[in-house]
């Protein structure tokens, strides 16, 4: 089913309005391929019809969902770009716990924006098992873990993933932390004590202000999605969130030039990581 001009652009406004992501002209094909199954599923007959059923219907909440799951991407891993996870181990983790033992408050708060299936948030939660050993019991951690698609929240609470999800994750790490059933692998129960999962819309500010502040904010691979006035709300709202001297985390082929100069640049081997100086 092809998409006029017209109906792409009514689409492209639509999604643009509801969550920030913006679909430049020549990836019309994308909305085209990924919402003509949508179209036959509902018995509509156009793109047209689909933009009022999205707009007008009693069911428009639960297709806003569905939208919200076919326009993302959620290709990830577990232990994803190695090298900036490194740097957030032995340097970022490791003085931010620094910092908590000095104040007296052993009390950690890590925002995983975009979690997708839950890799990453996880992926953090098994750095800090790793770190902490079995001195983690005697902290306060919880890393909020945020994505827009419920489809992808859903499989990310239930913690089951298969090999390919684990192609880049160290093998003592899979028997440490994942009960092998089948050709799945089920993440170990204590990972998920400290991980809380839950949508969030990140072009709405309302839902922004209310995350608990946070000493470290991941949000990698997410803002590439956005167009520049989208990008800079957004990473207004982390500066927001995160504690003086928090950091901000992102994708390795995203950058903050020309978005905020509120951040200090500390560059390392690897990656890049933005600070907010108290």
């Amino acid at each position: 089913m092809q998409i006029s001009n017209e109906e792409f652009v009514l689409l492209r406004d639509f999604i643009y309005q509801q969550c920030g992501i913006f679909i430049a002209e020549n990836r019309k094909y994308l909305v085209e391929n990924r919402l003509s199954n949508r179209i036959k599923e509902l018995n509509l007959k156009s793109y047209n019809e689909y933009y009022n059923f999205l707009r007008f219907d009693a069911n428009r909440r639960t297709e806003l969902n569905k939208l919200f799951e076919v326009v993302t991407t959620n290709e990830t891993s577990f232990f994803r770009n190695p090298p900036q996870l490194e740097v957030f181990q032995k340097s970022v983790l490791a003085e931010t716990l620094e910092q908590c033992k000095k104040s007296g408050q052993k009390k950690l708060r890590i925002w995983s924006a975009g979690c997708s299936t839950g890799e990453e948030p996880y992926t953090l939660a098994i750095i800090l098992h790793e770190v902490l050993k079995s001195d983690i019991r005697t902290w306060d951690i919880k890393i909020t873990a945020n994505d827009l698609s419920e489809a992808v929240l859903g499989a990310a609470r239930r913690g089951v993933y298969n090999e390919y999800a684990l192609r880049t994750t160290p093998k003592e790490i899979i028997s440490s932390y994942f009960t092998k059933e089948g050709n799945l692998y089920k993440v170990d129960p204590a990972l998920k004590h400290i991980v809380s999962f839950g949508q969030i819309n990140l072009s709405d500010k309302e839902q922004l202000r209310r995350v608990e502040k946070s000493q470290i904010v991941f949000c990698r691979n997410v803002i590439i999605y956005f167009d520049d006035e989208m990008k800079r709300k957004v990473i207004n709202a982390f500066y927001d969130n995160l504690e003086p001297n928090g950091v901000l985390l992102i994708g390795h082929s995203e950058s903050l030039h020309n978005i905020s100069r509120a951040f200090q640049l500390e560059h390392h081997k690897g990656t890049i990581v933005y600070r907010k100086l108290s």
